[in-house]
């Protein structure tokens, strides 16, 4: 859940590991460090905090070497300190940068210890590097000794490892956390994301898991968990180093979310031609599979789960589907009952997230049918696994609040309704129906953005606060919990989403002037119920800001603010309603001078349990 970057070359490494982890920022951290070989030994640089203040003190302190490795850590054992804080060294020789987490690391600690190696973290790494230094002084290569130790770990790593005394090679480990190598011109580099090398290397290989790889100036050599030398396919990213840059906005955020029109009109090109959803953008097998499904169960996390839930209504609505939904960590460690031909789908922005990984291999286990993975990575862990892979087409998404991310995953589905659908209960002219919809959802977008300053004008009513609750009715009540969470996320209110049906069955005891009601309400079946819990909650002196139609006949009054949105296809409204609730958390966050890139506490990348 953190950021690793290593390099060799014939050059001062030290700014290709700080460029490397300020480009993996996204992912959120609390502690960064480096470690660099050079003719005075083994240099360590580490601090709490931002790549910022690791920067400066290298400004302070400076350290130069050909061969390094560096880290962004997201606590897991051991507060944020620099004690704790990444590369974890034993005696001053081995130094380790790891994602992850070692379940047996106290045992092994203990073992360590009994024979006379110390501790100074509180953390899980440095067992590792402790079980290398001992198998080092034992008399084994450096890449022997890596190799043993990590046969001892229980759990996941990747890991980045250097020793003093060989300092013309680096070592690179994974099980469970992705890791990749990166080939240049004489220098060759690891990092746990492409995203950390795309100023040095478009060429690169993913690990697998158990793979162990050495690298040198002149060379990478892969190695199975085995011992024995593999090729792993090269690969060329098509990331480029403007594309993880900022612009001109504020905030990666601000940004990420300007450019959801471009993203769903590259998630759509292609997939759509003469009034359908194109069945072989899912795959050349889809035909084969989607011929045989009969339900539907999704296994995600967060607002992933949130896609999940809106795509449920639809595979039930539309497709005539029934359709389970479970965040990814429950379903785990439940006993479901399998069904062989219900198709599992996995939804993951970065194809890494650890739960859902494992419900995903634990669905194949128990007998259920065939896997679909949505993902936004094409390399990443999540695409091996499934049977089928749906690439969303994002593109890089920095801010650890999704935004894009969420929205290409709706517009996905939506087109897995379609194409499943058509075998069950959706027909021609339901299909061409979506389609034109879809086609004109871009421009849609753009018109919700328009009303960036209306919304901006609003959140100061919202930056005193402390509470916020968010309705929603049918397939809008996932958009209202998607709202909350973005509003909680990177403004720290406490918000929470209800069916605005359910006010009378509890919430409703909250509602008073002081916490504000945020009401998604498009112009559909269930919009004059909706308009009737709104009137419960203006009763009770509640203040009211809706998202409503232009059409809804929703006007302003005394407590009620209304920011009216274009009308759009009903099927395609959970899209277009999630667009303005960003913006108000993002202009609310800004007001209230949070990190919005990188909220407290969070990571975009979710690689452990």
């Amino acid at each position: 859940m953190c950021g690793i970057v290593g390099a060799i070359a014939e050059r001062n490494v030290v700014p290709v590991l700080l460029d490397g982890l300020r480009r993996l920022e996204y992912r959120g951290y609390d502690s960064a460090g480096l470690a660099v070989l050079n003719d005075g030994g083994l240099a360590r640089r580490r601090i709490p905090g931002k790549v910022s203040a690791l920067e400066k003190l290298l400004e302070r302190d400076p350290v130069e070497g050909g061969a390094g490795i560096a880290h962004t850590r997201w606590a897991t054992h051991g507060v944020p300190n620099e004690s704790n804080a990444h590369p974890q060294t034993v005696s001053d020789r081995i130094a380790v940068v790891h994602n992850g987490i070692i379940e047996n690391h106290d045992a092994l600690k203990r073992e360590l210890e009994a024979k006379g190696i110390s501790f100074e973290s509180e953390t899980d790494t440095e067992v590792i590097a402790g079980l290398i230094y001992l198998h080092s002084q034992q008399g084994m290569d450096l890449l022997d000794a890596v190799r043993t130790a990590v046969n001892r770990l229980e759990g996941a790593y990747a890991i980045g490892v250097v020793d003093r005394k060989v300092p013309e090679r680096v070592i690179g480990a994974r099980l469970g956390s992705p890791l990749i190598v990166g080939y240049g011109n004489g220098e060759n580099f690891i990092a746990s994301d492409i995203a950390a090398l795309v100023a040095v290397t478009q060429r690169f290989s993913v690990l697998e898991d158990g793979d162990l790889v050495e690298i040198t100036n002149a060379a990478a050599r892969v190695f199975d968990n085995q011992g024995r030398p593999v090729q792993r396919p090269v690969h060329v990213s098509q990331l480029t180093a403007d594309a993880v840059e900022r612009g001109d906005y504020r905030h990666y955020m601000q940004k990420e979310i300007f450019e959801q029109p471009e993203a769903i009109a590259n998630t759509l090109e292609g997939r759509l031609g003469k009034g359908r959803v194109l069945e072989a953008a899912f795959g050349h097998r889809a035909t084969e599979v989607f011929d045989r499904v009969k339900s539907i169960q999704i296994l995600a996390c967060g607002t992933s789960y949130h896609a999940g839930l809106v795509a449920r209504n639809w595979f039930e609505g539309l497709a005539g589907l029934p359709c389970r939904v479970e965040v990814a960590s429950e379903f785990r460690y439940r006993h479901p009952v399998p069904q062989p031909d219900c198709l599992v789908v996995a939804i993951s922005q970065s194809g890494e997230t650890l739960d859902t990984l494992e419900a995903l291999r634990y669905a194949k286990k128990l007998g259920f049918g065939p896997t679909l993975a949505i993902v936004n990575a094409p390399e990443s862990s999540l695409t091996r696994e499934a049977d089928l892979v749906f690439m969303t087409r994002a593109g890089p998404e920095i801010g650890v609040a999704s935004t894009k991310a969420f929205t290409t995953q709706l517009v996905s589905l939506l087109m897995l309704v379609t194409v499943v659908g058509r075998r069950h209960a959706i027909g021609d002219n339901v299909e061409r129906h979506v389609v034109e919809q879809l086609l004109h959802l871009p421009k849609a977008c753009e018109q919700v953005l328009r009303r960036d300053e209306h919304i901006n004008i609003l959140s100061s009513k919202f930056a005193d606060k402390h509470h916020a609750l968010f309705l929603g009715r049918g397939v809008q009540y996932p958009v209202a919990m998607e709202g909350a969470l973005k509003l909680k996320e990177i403004s720290y209110i406490h918000a929470e989403a209800y069916p605005a049906g359910e006010l009378k069955h509890g919430p409703l005891a909250l509602v008073d002037g002081e916490m504000p009601v945020i009401v998604v309400a498009p112009n559909d079946a269930l919009l004059e119920k909706l308009k009737s819990n709104m009137q419960e909650v203006r009763a009770r002196g509640g203040v009211l800001y809706v998202f409503a139609d232009a059409n809804a006949g929703v006007k302003p009054a005394p407590g009620l603010h209304v920011i009216e949105i274009d009308p759009a296809g009903e099927n395609v409204t959970p899209v277009i309603y999630t667009i303005p609730l960003q913006l108000l958390a993002y202009h609310v966050a800004v007001l209230k001078g949070t990190d919005v890139d990188q909220p407290r506490n969070l990571a975009k990348s979710v690689t452990v349990e």
